[in-house]
């Protein structure tokens, strides 16, 4: 019998969550997302050192203030990451928009636009990349435009049904509802423990999906953010799904039937519900979970930032 990796591959596009070449080159994802977390780390390796030292050597030549020449040759960075990606995957490789930058809606596009620029410098089309935006209002407005303008963006940090529903008014390419941290914080309040059944992160992902099914909705469900390979399972037959290397490798490892759990012959209706600033604004300040996660990735996406601007800063100064 097939591994059940091999069997969720036949009913779900499975991502690599990871900037790891050795993963990639041997998991062979469809795809691959990145953020600064994930591209700090992947700067760290060995593998990147040559790319370090290029983009080093480039930013010692530009003109402009330290700052930002740091803030240029971090974004070289990221796109050399995200470059190395795209060789291996035959799909996309997405890529953040500065964390920074959440809550302004025309700082995002421009950010946008000039990643989608760097990319094509290096021979990698625009069909290859997805921008990743968090899914505040400013971002989500952000995608709203970049989509009209034929830029695919990767609306993330989403942690709730009013986001959802504000990214499909957007026509965003795709979605990541995020499972685990969303399990983190309901077991931090409760104090409970949940099944793959009554994971909270599965069944908003399950709502969601059903949700878009239900209406015609196009803007692709992709779970994230996992915890354990039981809440894969229970997601199995989503559009898509982003893992990282060590669940890849369980579930490669992993033997008997897995059963689909989500797919869009299976749908209750949901009636379809516009939604506007002031509803947004609200429904998510209602939900005290999706809140206080969206800010807190905010946060930490923006330290890792802060993080890799500090590590170009030193490469700068010792070249």
């Amino acid at each position: 019998m097939a591994s059940k990796l091999e069997q969720l591959r036949s009913m779900t596009t499975v991502v690599a969550d990871t900037g790891d070449i050795e993963a990639v080159a041997r998991l062979k994802p469809v795809d691959c997302t990145t953020n600064p977390t994930i591209v700090l780390k992947a700067l760290g390796t060995p593998v990147f050192a040559d790319r370090v030292k290029e983009a080093v050597t480039w930013g010692k030549s530009q003109n402009g203030s330290s700052e930002a020449v740091v803030a240029a040759v971090a974004d070289r960075l990221a796109i050399s990451v995200g470059a190395a990606l795209a060789e291996l995957v035959p799909g996309r490789v997405s890529t953040e928009v500065d964390a920074d930058l959440s809550f302004d809606t025309e700082a995002s596009i421009t950010k946008a636009r000039g990643i989608i620029a760097a990319y094509k410098e290096r021979g990698i089309e625009r069909d290859r990349i997805l921008i990743k935006l968090a899914s505040t209002w400013e971002g989500i407005k952000a995608a709203e435009v970049l989509q009209t303008e034929g830029i695919d963006c990767n609306l993330t940090l989403l942690f709730s049904k009013a986001q959802a529903i504000a990214c499909a008014d957007a026509k965003a390419f795709l979605i990541s509802p995020f499972v685990g941290r969303i399990l983190d914080w309901y077991k931090k309040s409760t104090g409970q423990d949940y099944t793959s059944e009554t994971d909270p992160g599965v069944i908003s992902v399950r709502q969601i999906y059903n949700y878009y099914k239900a209406n015609g909705i196009s803007t692709i469900v992709m779970g994230a953010s996992f915890r354990n390979a039981g809440e894969i399972e229970a997601l199995a037959g989503c559009d898509r799904l982003t893992i990282s290397p060590a669940l890849l490798d369980e579930l490669d490892k992993a033997e008997g039937t897995l059963e689909r759990k989500l797919s869009p012959d299976n749908i209750t209706e949901d009636p379809f519900q516009p939604i506007d600033e002031k509803t947004f604004r609200w429904m998510l300040n209602e939900d005290a979970m999706a809140t206080e996660k969206l800010s807190e990735g905010i946060r930490a996406f923006a330290k890792d930032l802060v993080a890799l601007r500090t590590m170009v800063t030193k490469e700068l100064a010792a070249a």
